[in-house]
């Protein structure tokens, strides 16, 4: 069997072949053996929140503070930008909580997610998240915060002017220019807390009555061109949730072997060149969260 540090370097080396920095971490959930790449390595988080967001939703309905049935209003006038679900509607309409988490999770809607960020605030998603001893997540600010950029300003065709300024703009230590990018402002986490996060997700009793709400909800994710061309087979079911924002590239889940075996996957991303249209990047992900995948899964078949 190849070390571990080989397959980390050949991963490295698929990432930056296609212009990609990225943090990974690969976990059997059964025997704990992780693989990782700069696992510690904080990025902003994106539509990944949206994970976290809906576990912080379905607390508060188990404690009886939020109601699934209950409709909520959304105003197309105060609605957030983005390209499905409620952020294209038209017209004034009301959304049941549970169907909202639908949404945004499933869909990636941000408007109903910043709808369901009324329920539940940043702030109080990040005290469900130390409750549960994930240090190293912090959600600051709604999805609509994210649209306040140069990005939300500029035409379709001036796009690639935000995406140079996300590149270049970068200071050391996780600084930005922009900052809904700066890790000390935005919503951010590693790959390894959000891989611990899915751990607790899949397996700690403590979460009760959310875990397979949650667990639901990742397995209906509509957003599969990333990782799952990779990692889903007729033997192989991958629950996620994906996240994308100017130059950031993200998927996190849990890839259920038929075996029995559980393998939690996180990769958060980052890409160097300016354009919003990349497939080759998303193959180079896909291609490294395999690599490392079937090292870990090779360390358990062996066992």
């Amino acid at each position: 069997m190849r070390a571990d540090r080989l397959v980390l370097r050949d991963a490295s080396d698929v990432l930056a072949d296609a212009g990609l920095t990225a943090s990974i971490t690969v976990r059997d959930l059964g025997s704990g053996r992780e693989l990782a790449l700069d696992p510690d390595a904080a990025y902003p988080l994106a539509s990944v929140v949206k994970l976290p967001l809906a576990l912080a939703i379905l607390r508060a309905a188990r404690e009886g503070d939020v109601d699934l049935g209950e409709p909520v209003p959304i105003d197309p006038s105060n609605r957030t930008p983005g390209l499905t679900g409620l952020c294209r509607f038209e017209h004034p309409t009301s959304v049941a909580v549970e169907d909202l988490l639908y949404l945004a999770m499933c869909a990636s809607d941000d408007t109903a997610a910043d709808a369901l960020f009324r329920l539940q605030s940043p702030a109080r998603v990040t005290e469900v998240l130390r409750a549960l001893g994930i240090a190293e997540i912090t959600v600051r600010h709604s999805i609509q915060d994210l649209h306040e950029t140069l990005a939300a300003r500029l035409e379709p065709d001036e796009l690639p002017q935000a995406l140079a300024l996300a590149i270049q703009a970068s200071t050391r230590g996780g600084g930005h220019l922009i900052p809904q990018l700066d890790v000390t402002h935005a919503n951010s986490g590693t790959s390894r807390a959000v891989v611990d996060l899915l751990d607790r997700i899949w397996q700690d009793p403590a979460l009760g009555d959310e875990r397979e709400p949650v667990r639901r909800l990742l397995g209906m994710n509509l957003m599969r061109h990333r990782l799952a061309p990779d990692l889903e087979s007729d033997d192989a079911a991958w629950f996620s949730k994906t996240g994308t924002f100017l130059h950031l590239r993200h998927e996190v889940g849990v890839l259920e072997h038929a075996d029995g075996a559980r393998i939690a996957i996180a990769v958060l991303s980052e890409s160097s060149v300016p354009a919003r249209v990349q497939p080759g990047a998303e193959q180079a992900l896909g291609f490294a969260a395999r690599l490392l995948h079937d090292h870990v899964r090779a360390t358990r078949v062996a066992r």
